[in-house]
């Protein structure tokens, strides 16, 4: 009778392995389809509250196809990551920003997300976005003689914007930048932001610039085009990448993690270009300042294979 109880327990124990291989195996198949669906009603309320008139973007299959291939090129601790915390990703129409990540409720005490991105940008290269969207800090009026774009090849836009976003999720678990409850708490700062950041959006003094302080992402305003090489120029005198970046702790890690590996990792481009009359006359190149290479021992430990 114990033998054949033995036997029956040993039969359900393999039983149960199987399935839950067929289910491990199922999830890869399916991820990341799996987790394209429509966006939290919270996340349209937002828009809709801000006078926009959002709508559910449905993907084609060349479409997917990006979607998957941005999820391909992610780096192994980001895809184990997701498949635990990625609740859904969402495309829209008629949406203000880029992206947006976004805590979603659950049931137990684990974290999850939403990402949101405007379908838009399934249409465009890294290159044509990220030139739109570092035209958005200066005001150009026609005629100025100058002009500023970004190089930063052609894969599509989808790539570099779902692992900056990735990076969003990524840092809220593993608490790569402080994670706040209360604005008074103490900070304790993280290999991330010791000795760059002293609060969340504000540099330590060394890389506090009064002329960054008047850029778009600190201040809100728009800087005269005539202002970029000497914008620039200061930003090469600091650790963050970009000028998105000075944003705050959480943009910089993202904007650091998104331009290492699109360019060392990807070997894709990333030079910011002025012009003035047809004339290069200023470049910003991220990966080459001294400063930004420093930080780039931080990133090792997300190229780490894992077991997914």
């Amino acid at each position: 009778m114990i033998k054949k109880n033995l036997i029956v327990a040993l039969f359900f124990f393999l039983l149960l392995n199987k399935l839950t291989a067929q289910s491990i195996k199922s999830e890869e198949s399916t991820f990341p389809e799996n987790r394209i669906l429509i966006a939290p009603q919270s996340v349209f309320n937002m828009f809709i509250e801000a006078g926009m008139e959002p709508s559910n973007h449905v993907l084609t299959a060349l479409e997917k196809e990006k979607v998957e291939q941005a999820f391909a090129i992610l780096p192994p601790l980001y895809k184990k990551i997701l498949k635990e915390h990625l609740q859904s990703i969402s495309f829209m129409d008629n949406m203000p920003n880029t992206a947006l990540t976004s805590p979603v409720e659950t049931a137990d005490s684990t974290k999850q997300f939403n990402i949101t991105f405007r379908a838009g940008i399934l249409k465009e290269t890294i290159s044509e976005w990220a030139t739109w969207k570092e035209r958005t800090i200066f005001n150009n009026p026609k005629n100025s003689g100058f002009e500023i774009f970004i190089d930063a090849g052609k894969l599509d836009a989808i790539q570099y914007v779902l692992l900056h976003e990735a990076t969003h999720v990524v840092d809220a678990i593993l608490n790569l930048a402080p994670h706040l409850d209360k604005k008074d708490s103490l900070v304790i700062p993280t290999a991330f932001t010791k000795d760059i950041w002293s609060k969340l959006n504000t540099p330590v003094a060394k890389f506090t610039n009064p002329l960054l302080e008047k850029t778009r992402f600190r201040s809100g305003k728009i800087q005269p085009i005539t202002s970029a090489p000497e914008i620039y120029g200061t930003l090469k005198k600091t650790p963050f990448p970009s000028l998105y970046g000075t944003a705050s702790w959480h943009e910089d890690i993202a904007e650091l993690v998104s331009i290492y590996h699109l360019t060392n990792r990807l070997n894709q481009p990333f030079v910011i270009y002025i012009k003035e009359k047809d004339k290069v006359i200023s470049t910003f190149e991220p990966m080459k300042n001294k400063l930004v290479k420093k930080r780039v021992k931080q990133l090792r430990f997300f190229y780490r294979e894992t077991k997914a």
